[in-house]
């Protein structure tokens, strides 16, 4: 079965827990008898080149860019500072802040972020927690300046403090 997103050399793809990527090739190869189309996506952030299957786009969550209205209520789920962080233990979080990361919804990575953005006012985080925040940071932070412009992105003091924008 067939995925419903397809790509074109050029394009950028968002890839779970990976980040944005831009698709390099789509290669046709053949692999214990049978032939299978690869996306060939380079990861921007870290470099990482990814072979996917055309075939398994879906099952491992491979995404366009989100567009300029998803990126607006990103925006609004940063800014809201009126939520009940939960008071369990810090690797009871970590799990379920990774669950959602990885679900790769720029919507769950928003709210792992300012989450996080918010428990850091309160109290130290741990490396752990850190780690993530600044991973929940780079992940969206990427998807938004492509879906959006600088300047919208950072017009309200909020979200330029969890990004740790000095404009």
């Amino acid at each position: 079965m067939g995925s419903t997103v397809t790509f074109k050399v050029g394009d950028h793809a968002v890839y779970p827990g990976y980040g944005v990527g831009r698709v390099t090739a789509i290669e046709t190869k053949e692999i214990l008898g049978s032939k299978q189309t690869f996306y060939s996506i380079q990861i921007l952030d870290t470099g990482m080149k990814v072979m996917i299957p055309r075939d398994n786009v879906a099952t491992v969550g491979l995404r366009p860019i989100i567009s300029k209205e998803e990126a607006s209520r990103v925006v609004g789920i940063l800014r809201e500072s009126d939520v009940k962080i939960d008071n369990q233990t810090w690797n009871r979080r970590y799990r379920e802040y990774m669950e959602k990361i990885n679900t790769g919804s720029v919507f769950e990575i928003a709210e792992v972020l300012r989450d996080l953005f918010l428990l850091k006012v309160d109290k130290e985080l741990s490396f752990g927690e850190r780690r993530m925040l600044d991973k929940a940071r780079s992940l969206l932070l990427e998807e938004l300046t492509l879906a959006t412009s600088q300047d919208e992105l950072f017009q309200e003091q909020e979200v330029k403090a969890i990004f740790g924008v000095n404009l």
